[in-house]
């Protein structure tokens, strides 16, 4: 009885030490914040800058699988990742999704004209207009129609405001 026990007890010292070290390494995995960067503004390429003064930026918020997520209206955009505007560019924030509302909170201190959060929904689009540069942390809440617990999502995204 002895001698099956043994190998048992060593799997299962095994398992659980992978187990933890694999929980370690995904603790150690730090969360990167583009505004926490010594120079944000460095990491706003033609490919994610979206509009201009003359030209509106457009962002999608919307519901996914278990979060919410604002994708801008440039090339390869992916939801929830960094996306640049300049000064006095105009942002329409929008849903795609039939029967969708949300809302955007940029924090204490809002870069848009007006600064209030951003509540919309599929059949309301807003339109702010981008004022003061900088590097800007917000989250993003989408809710079917309806809702109950659970049937909301949010998420959070950084934006660049050049000068």
């Amino acid at each position: 009885m002895t001698n099956r026990l043994v190998p048992r007890c060593m799997l299962l010292t095994v398992l659980l030490a992978l187990l933890n070290n694999g929980g370690t390494a995904r603790a150690q995995k730090k969360m990167s914040y583009v505004c926490k960067e010594p120079d944000p503004v460095s990491l706003c390429t033609a490919a994610n800058t979206c509009g201009s003064p003359s030209q509106p930026c457009s962002v999608d918020v919307k519901r996914s699988a278990n979060a919410a997520s604002a994708t801008p209206s440039t090339p390869d955009a992916k939801g929830n990742k960094l996306f640049c505007v300049k000064v006095d560019t105009s942002i329409i924030w929008h849903s795609d999704t039939k029967h969708q509302g949300f809302i955007v909170d940029m924090g204490p201190t809002s870069p848009f004209d007006p600064p209030d959060d951003i509540v919309g929904g599929s059949d309301r689009a807003v339109t702010v207009r981008a004022k003061t540069p900088g590097c800007y942390r917000f989250s993003a809440g989408a809710c079917a129609s309806g809702a109950i617990y659970g049937m909301c999502g949010n998420g959070t995204s950084e934006i660049v405001i050049l000068k």
